[in-house]
């Protein structure tokens, strides 16, 4: 299912590829003496210096302060470019979601530093209000809105809630890729359901202008995967630990550095904790069930 797309992002990073002790986090500290003298930041989904600027520059200017340490943006034309950028050390850290972690963990050997907390990141299947379904085994045989390709919330999430119902899919259920236009295609009878993110939802509604009335959610996920933090494994390792202690100990003047975007305001209440690789296996199922499990 969704095979090329999946591919067509393998060959973009095969084709980048042939391119090109924790301290304390007072500033006055001393960094490692094996410290780096500045660091490339890309964000996986971003791109273009400007949007970076725009979405990430408040945050970019404390990292600096606790770092003590020039940062330069490095843009990224898709999310899977910034792997071969980690390869070839074009980029140092990388702002990633569940599902890019689990590719530049795969394909770089990327680091986690540190994931983001957010407390209402759940994957919500919805039908509207008067739809007789109204469990997830009574989506067999039909179509399904979801957001993108790889999209932890939007697909990868709500494909393994339906997994868990006992639904192939690969055979029991269509699924459409209409990102945030699934709410209008649900409206209009063009699909049975729509899979989206809870803390997308009803801000998608009143974009669309519809009410919540209108629809019926009929399964929530539990917290999903956290977006995180990655380091170049090129980077010594007593930088990256005292990078997450630094991180941590500061996290509150970073968090607020973010909500500063008016893009970021889905990290509202987050708080910065250890990244544990084992927390991505559920994407990780989900890729072998679907067939991608190569992709990893």
């Amino acid at each position: 299912m969704k095979r090329r797309n999946l591919l067509w992002y393998s060959l973009l990073f095969t084709a980048g590829c042939t391119t090109g002790i924790n301290s304390t986090s007072n500033n006055s500290e001393q960094l490692p003496i094996t410290t780096p003298k500045n660091l490339k930041f890309a964000v996986t989904d971003i791109s273009g210096i400007e949007n970076l600027q725009r979405d990430f520059g408040s945050f970019k200017t404390i990292l600096e302060e606790i770092l003590g340490l020039k940062i330069e943006f490095f843009p990224v034309k898709n999310p899977i470019a910034a792997a071969p950028a980690l390869l070839s050390r074009e980029v140092d850290i990388v702002f990633a979601g569940p599902s890019e972690y689990l590719i530049l963990n795969a394909r770089a050997k990327a680091i986690p530093i540190i994931a983001i907390e957010r407390i209402s990141y759940h994957s919500i299947i919805v039908v509207p209000a008067n739809s007789q379904i109204k469990l997830l085994s009574q989506l067999k045989g039909k179509t399904i809105a979801m957001r993108k390709i790889g999209s932890t919330s939007g697909h990868i999430a709500p494909t393994k809630i339906l997994i868990d119902a006992g639904l192939n899919p690969q055979t029991d259920f269509k699924t459409v890729m209409l990102d945030d236009k699934g709410v209008q295609a649900l409206k209009k009878g063009e699909v049975d359901a729509w899979a989206t993110a809870s803390d997308r939802y009803k801000n998608i509604l009143e974009s669309e202008g519809l009410s919540e009335k209108n629809f019926s959610i009929i399964f929530t996920s539990k917290l999903l995967p956290n977006d995180v933090f990655v380091a170049s494994n090129q980077l010594p390792s007593s930088f990256i630990e005292d990078m997450r202690s630094r991180m941590i100990n500061n996290q509150d003047k970073l968090i607020q550095s973010l909500l500063t975007a008016k893009a970021n305001q889905k990290y509202k209440g987050s708080k910065l904790i250890t990244a544990n690789d084992t927390d991505y296996n559920m994407i990780r199922e989900v890729y072998q069930k679907i067939g991608q499990g190569n992709f990893l």
